[in-house]
């Protein structure tokens, strides 16, 4: 089977990107950025979810992980826009069997940047939409909201020790994720899945029951 990662020269998207391919799938990659996976079963696009997208055929399971963590307009072109053209392009085929949109806890509790915030909070709704949509199918569509990951977008927090700190303080668990996990939050439902359809997944390690927003101040 063939899955579509976006995002997949870094972060999350990258190791999701690895895990299908550790699965077996045939696996397409849509970044700004150049490939970081060699794989036989891998094919590389370089080039913006804004942008001209490819041609891939018969594409079983779409996986959004593409973002940016702005307080600009960009978050609301990247974060909601991209996804949705990347979704309305690949997901409505007669090979289809899940869509995954990478959101944010943030899209719960609005615990960040404005615009960040709105755009997650739009691809959690814009998911229901698409569970609609296509369960005539027999596909499910989700959205996955990670809390704190360790991914080099959140360098500002990890690499200062007072600021992430104050980040873990804000865990119950007293960590973030590893992209790896996340990643195996996303395999589940698109692959394992088959029942559960038109839901955020939160992942947080505990976040929640805090939501205070750690950041450099400008």
């Amino acid at each position: 089977m063939k899955a579509l990662i976006t995002g997949a020269s870094g972060g999350i998207g990258e190791a999701i990107a690895r895990r299908f391919l550790a699965a077996g799938y045939e696996v397409a990659g849509i970044d700004v950025m150049a490939a970081k996976i060699d794989d036989p079963r891998y094919t590389h696009f370089q080039t913006s979810v804004l942008g001209e997208l490819p041609e891939i055929a018969d594409v079983a399971v779409v996986v959004t992980a593409a973002g940016v963590q702005s307080a600009g307009e960009d978050a609301i072109d990247v974060n909601l826009k991209g996804v949705v053209r990347v979704v309305e392009k690949y997901a409505f085929n007669p090979a289809i069997r899940a869509v995954v949109n990478v959101a944010s806890a943030s899209a719960r509790n609005g615990s960040e940047f404005a615009l960040y915030a709105a755009s997650k909070g739009g691809v959690v709704t814009y998911t229901k939409n698409v569970a609609l949509r296509l369960a005539p199918y027999g596909a499910t569509a989700n959205s996955l909201s990670p809390g704190g990951v360790m991914t080099t977008s959140n360098d500002p927090v990890t690499k200062d020790p007072r600021l992430f700190r104050a980040a873990l303080a804000e865990s119950l668990l007293g960590k973030w994720a590893s992209p790896e996990e996340i990643a195996e939050w996303a395999y589940f439902l698109a692959a394992v899945n088959r029942s559960m359809t038109g839901e955020d997944v939160l992942v947080d390690n505990g976040e929640m029951l805090r939501s205070n927003f750690i950041w450099p101040k400008a």
